[in-house]
């Protein structure tokens, strides 16, 4: 069996990681999820959004770096997954202490939105890049097409009944539930639907401290669940509009940053839109496939929004992203991680 020295970071990485463990056994150190076993250090460590929230996990992140470069040593390949400010850190690393050793990129940098100068770091540090979506073969072009992780995990999509409620999807870091929770609490009080409040698993047991006010709102801990039984979907920028947008349901991608967080991003990134399907939708030349409100939220529009919404429109397009995205990427990158050449 392979020993794979693993970086996954981050919740979604960890999903997409568990993927790949259901499709074949390899035996895996590094950093993720402790229900895959006993990592060098847990990827919930590195939970954070947002260039000052980053700064406290420095220290960590250096330490992290040199202790997995050294193991890399002992490993077979190296599995990267999303995280570039780290993951190229550490494969430049491993490549100075083990210039043979095989790196495998799965979810590379985004590039194609911002830091045009990490293609030449990828291409110096790994040898195996797979990239998820179709649009990014003009930028890898020796790397390998894998398919969308959220083709594995998501396998039901939305019907055509209406069932009354309003999913409200804040986001998994506490600095995007703060931004969003007040004006979730404005729409949910002029909203004649159930509210229904989406939450990651690891906050059951701090809903107040974190959510604030929760009042009126009904929870729960399976945000695709939510979307399937939700009419309409205000969601936090991220996967989770992709999300909603492989599943069908209605929705607006909401968005709000410390200002000059925002002002940075908007001078450094060279995209139209911020939602990922809204990207891919350009990209192929097929518009817009939902709206974006970034940084300031007028609550009637908002509820224009969800009103004036059609189901039958979004699952057309939903139809046509997934026929964009083709399949699902796990079993395809296990079979980078276990060839032989």
């Amino acid at each position: 069996m392979s020993k794979i020295l693993v970086s996954a970071l981050e919740p979604s990485a960890n999903l997409h990681l568990g993927e790949i463990l259901k499709r074949g056994k390899l035996e895996i150190t590094g950093i993720f999820d402790k229900r895959f076993g006993n990592p060098v250090i847990d990827g919930n460590e590195f939970n954070v959004m947002g260039f000052f929230d980053v700064l406290p996990k420095i220290k960590l992140a250096k330490k992290a770096i040199e202790e997995l470069s050294d193991m890399a040593g002992e490993a077979d390949k190296v599995l990267l997954i999303d995280a570039p400010s780290f993951n190229l850190r550490l494969a430049k690393r491993i490549k100075e202490k083990h210039p043979q050793k095989e790196i495998i990129y799965y979810i590379l940098p985004k590039v194609w939105a911002w830091k045009k100068g990490r293609i030449k770091e990828v291409n110096a540090y790994v040898d195996k890049k797979a990239y998820i979506f179709p649009f990014e073969r003009e930028i890898w072009k020796d790397g390998t097409y894998v398919g969308n992780p959220l083709l594995d995990e998501i396998t039901e999509f939305r019907d055509d009944k209406e069932y009354g409620n309003i999913a409200f999807l804040p986001g998994s870091r506490k600095s995007e539930i703060k931004s969003l929770m007040p004006v979730f609490r404005e729409l949910k009080k002029k909203i004649d639907k159930k509210a229904i409040l989406a939450v990651p698993e690891i906050y059951k047991n701090k809903l107040n401290e974190i959510y604030g006010n929760v009042d009126g709102f009904e929870i729960v801990y399976d945000a695709r669940k939510a979307l399937l039984k939700s009419d309409f979907a205000y969601i936090c920028s991220g996967t989770a509009t992709l999300e909603a947008a492989i599943i069908g349901t209605p929705f607006v991608l909401m968005y709000k940053a410390r200002w000059i967080e925002y002002l940075i991003a908007r001078a450094v990134v060279d995209l139209k839109y911020v939602g990922l399907a809204n990207i891919i939708f350009e990209k192929e030349g097929l518009g817009e496939f939902h709206k974006e409100y970034l940084q300031k939220f007028d609550i009637e529009k908002l509820i224009r929004e969800m009103k004036n919404a059609k189901i039958q429109e979004y699952k057309k397009k939903s139809q046509k992203l997934r026929e964009i995205l083709r399949y699902g990427s796990a079993k395809n990158v296990l079979n980078l991680i276990t060839s032989q050449t």
